[in-house]
C-alpha cells in the first residue's frame, strides 16, 4: 500500500528540495508515490547475494580472511619461584625496596626542617 507524501517546504533541507516541495503542493509537479513495504522487500532480496544462498560464499568468505602465514598455538610457560626459607634472601629484596641516599627521596632531619624554615622567612 502506498504511503501518501505531503511535501512541506517549510522542512526542506536544500534549496532544490524547497522549490520541489513547492511544486508539488501547488500541483505542478507530482507527487511520487512510495511503497514502504515493497521497497524493504526489495531491499531484503538485494541484501543476500547469489554466492552467499550456497555453500560456495563461505568457502570464499573464508580463502579471503584465511591469513597469510601460519599460525602456531601459544605456548604455556609456567615460572615458580623456589621457597627458600632463607631470611638473607628477603635482606637483598629489602634493600631493593628502600630508597638510596642518591634518590630524591631522603631522610627529614630536624636540621633540616629548621634549615627550610629559615629559608622560608622573608627579609
Amino acid at each position: 500500500m502506498p504511503d501518501e507524501i505531503k511535501p512541506n517546504p517549510s522542512e526542506a533541507p536544500t534549496q532544490d528540495a524547497e522549490l520541489a516541495a513547492e511544486n508539488m503542493a501547488s500541483g505542478e509537479e507530482k507527487v511520487p508515490e512510495v511503497d514502504l513495504e515493497a521497497d524493504y522487500q526489495a531491499a531484503q532480496k538485494l541484501s543476500v547475494s547469489d554466492i552467499d544462498r550456497t555453500g560456495e560464499g563461505a568457502k570464499a568468505a573464508a580463502e579471503v580472511t584465511a591469513p597469510e602465514h601460519e599460525l602456531h598455538a601459544p605456548e604455556e610457560t609456567n615460572t615458580t619461584a623456589k621457597q627458600t626459607g632463607n631470611p638473607d634472601d628477603y635482606v637483598d629484596m629489602a634493600k631493593d625496596v628502600n630508597a638510596s641516599k642518591t634518590e630524591s627521596v631522603t631522610e627529614v632531619s630536624d636540621d633540616l626542617v629548621k634549615e627550610a624554615l629559615e629559608k622560608g622567612q622573608s627579609k
